[in-house]
């Protein structure tokens, strides 16, 4: 099913900050409300509601972003396990307007706590080398994470019992005057949270929240061939879920260091190579370094400063594919700046021959003359 652009509902620009996107959120919320009986619009108040639940989130506006709506669709390779139907916009409306709307509408917004929520999904910046960029590596990372608590089983209390302000349905149902009258509104419990149970004895490890944050060193292969900005999933190494949801992914996103002597273009690798005067004229063999060690070319009699020569297969492997890239030499004909005795003599002799027979030299004369 073709989705709207996030952006276009809500009518900001892709590099509306966090503020300007809270401000449309607000603007639309209220005006696509149920309630409001001039231009109320249950879809499109939905609609904000999904768009607003990425777009404030760095990470999944960062997939989003990149990938449009596939990322957070169910099955889709390299995001799976994140819906839509995740969405809980009574809680997203309650965080920004308090008790002002009721979300009962649909059946959507009277689900309690109680379902399976999958948990956050992180995003860990990694610095490589060149070298363990086009090779791959071991990492260590270390990462914060909210796992479940191992005293109460992520259920942060013992001695379970049905809320007794909410019957536990983790909601709650009032009417109050607001800018569009007299309006029923639902929101979270505030005795369990949502939950919709309560305990006799609340754990002292989690305080109550059914999750502890833990600090961890985690030990990743990197693949070959990632470069800046490339993004790897580790799978189910995230956040601990809550009721028996699954994990959240892992996310490490690459910050490649620059090589004194090559440089990257995807995975092909260019090398500026200096020659002599005499090498270039008069050609050579030349030793010359590759990522994965030196190599002897032919430099050809002639060559001039920007000739490229390509050594196929010399680049860097190409991710989740046995190719590789290649390598260009780019030659460099470094004229000296300063030179002894003999070697002017030399030069003056050269210069007594006639040097400037070729196809350039003659086009410019005849255009002087």
């Amino acid at each position: 099913m073709n989705k709207k652009d996030f952006y276009e509902i809500l009518g900001v620009s892709k590099t509306a900050t966090d503020e300007e996107i809270k401000r449309a959120f607000r603007k639309k919320a209220k005006e696509y409300h149920p309630d409001n009986k001039q231009t109320g619009d249950e879809t499109k108040f939905k609609e904000v509601g999904e768009a607003y639940a990425i777009l404030s989130d760095p990470n999944k506006r960062r997939q989003y972003d990149q990938f449009g709506h596939q990322a957070f669709e169910q099955g889709s390779s390299g995001f799976g396990g994140f819906s839509f139907e995740d969405i809980d916009l009574g809680s997203i409306f309650d965080d920004l307007f308090g008790s002002s709307f009721n979300f009962n509408f649909g059946g959507r917004g009277s689900r309690n706590s109680n379902r399976p929520v999958r948990g956050e999904d992180k995003l860990v910046r990694v610095n490589l080398s060149f070298e363990e960029a086009a090779f791959g590596c071991k990492k260590e990372i270390n990462i914060d994470l909210n796992e479940e608590c191992d005293k109460c089983n992520g259920k942060g209390g013992f001695k379970e019992k049905k809320c007794s302000t909410c019957g536990g349905s983790g909601r709650v149902i009032t009417q109050q005057n607001s800018l569009f009258g007299m309006m029923q509104t639902q929101t979270t419990c505030p005795t369990c949270r949502g939950a919709g149970r309560t305990f006799e004895e609340e754990c002292n490890k989690c305080r109550g929240k059914g999750q502890i944050r833990v600090n961890k060193n985690i030990e990743v292969n990197i693949p070959e061939g990632v470069d800046t900005g490339y993004q790897l999933r580790i799978s189910g190494k995230g956040d601990a879920g809550r009721n028996g949801g699954p994990n959240g992914d892992i996310y490490l996103e690459f910050k490649v260091a620059s090589h004194p002597l090559f440089e990257r273009d995807e995975e092909d690798i260019y090398l500026s190579v200096p020659l002599t005067i005499t090498e270039a004229v008069l050609g050579c063999k030349k030793e010359v370094p590759t990522i994965s060690g030196t190599v002897v070319v032919e430099v050809k009699s002639g060559t001039q400063s920007g000739d490229k020569v390509k050594l196929r297969g010399k680049g860097v492997k190409r991710i989740n594919s046995i190719g590789k890239g290649d390598m260009y030499l780019v030659y460099n004909v470094v004229i000296p700046s300063k030179l002894n005795h003999t070697q002017k003599d030399l030069f003056k002799k050269l210069s007594k021959t006639e040097l400037d027979n070729s196809k350039e030299f003659r086009e410019f004369n005849e255009y002087i003359d």
